[in-house]
């Protein structure tokens, strides 16, 4: 798929945040996925969340629970690119951004796209990578683009980073460093599915596999106009002021030695804002915060002691007043 102008270019700016063709594209590509991730509505929307929202998407959980069929089934209902890059100790920078190539024939050097040039990329098992392999994600992560030998190049839009990372593997990985985890909008798990969905999955599968009948509902021009519509989802100012309550009270917690961060509040509400439009509301509402504030927050505090943050992000949620 060609790279797309940008979302300004769309002559959107004016349109209202919801608009029926939109919400009925929604729920086709929420649909499509979900034929495939069977049982696991909530991750679907999370998925759906992070994609609108343009952020990305860290997946830690244990092998063979659809991670890698998560990825894969966005990408084909989006009619978009896929490429999965497997990190491993040895991997370099160059293997995932590319690389500069002299050519003799015109005595000059070319650029030759690595990998991440793509609208939805899998780094599957991230943490496998040395720190300076990691890193070469982050400009990528954060500003779209790579740079090259001076050169900058802009990745192909919509662009998501599907990663993911088994927890119980402990040997020969290399721990995300505070400023990686930040560059994801959020941090789920897939979970087991229910022993009904996974019968489900035992007689759907016997003669082919779901992922092959998905077809194209969404185009990458679709994704950006979404997008755009996000960013005109209503935040009440009295919601504004609950997200700024709830990172206040993070930074104040006995319970934390990092509180959130004002960039993690600022994804914070663009992600209730996409939720909102999944559910087909051009406005916020406190349901929309409580639902997604773990997946987005959790990664970015450090408890402090052997604690996990999950639920002392939920004690955060249930002390801080919702505003009326």
């Amino acid at each position: 798929m060609a790279e797309l102008p940008p979302t300004a270019d769309l002559g959107m700016d004016d349109a209202p945040a919801l608009d029926p063709a939109n919400t009925e594209r929604i729920l086709e590509l929420r649909h499509s996925i979900e034929s495939v991730i069977r049982g696991k509505s909530e991750v679907v929307e999370h998925t759906l969340v992070t994609l609108f929202a343009q952020g990305h998407l860290l997946i830690e959980d244990v092998p063979g629970v659809g991670k890698t069929m998560l990825a894969q089934a966005l990408a084909r209902s989006l009619d978009a690119s896929f490429r999965r890059i497997q990190f491993t100790s040895d991997l370099l920078p160059s293997d995932i951004v590319g690389v500069s190539i002299y050519q003799p024939q015109s005595s000059s050097f070319e650029f030759k796209p690595g990998p991440i040039f793509s609208h939805v990329l899998l780094a599957d098992e991230i943490n496998r990578a040395t720190p300076k392999t990691q890193s070469a994600m982050l400009e990528a992560m954060n500003e779209a683009q790579v740079t090259v030998d001076s050169s900058s190049y802009p990745l192909p839009q919509p662009f998501i980073v599907l990663a993911t990372q088994n927890p119980i593997e402990h040997q020969g990985t290399y721990p995300l460093p505070e400023s990686q985890l930040d560059r994801f909008l959020m941090r789920i798990r897939m979970g087991y599915p229910s022993e009904d969905a996974e019968k489900e999955l035992l007689v759907t599968q016997q003669i082919e596999h779901p992922i092959e009948s998905v077809e194209p509902v969404m185009t990458g021009r679709d994704v950006i106009a979404i997008q755009d519509a996000v960013r005109r989802v209503r935040v009440d100012a009295s919601l504004v002021e609950y997200l700024v309550r709830l990172a206040a009270a993070s930074r104040r917690s006995e319970k934390l030695s990092l509180g959130v961060s004002p960039r993690g509040t600022l994804l914070l509400q663009r992600a209730t804002q996409a939720r909102a439009l999944l559910e087909g509301r051009d406005f916020v509402v406190p349901d929309d915060v409580k639902a997604i504030a773990i997946p987005v927050l959790s990664h970015r505090v450090i408890p402090r002691g052997p604690s996990d943050a999950e639920p002392i992000i939920e004690d955060l949620l249930s002390e801080v007043a919702v505003p009326l």
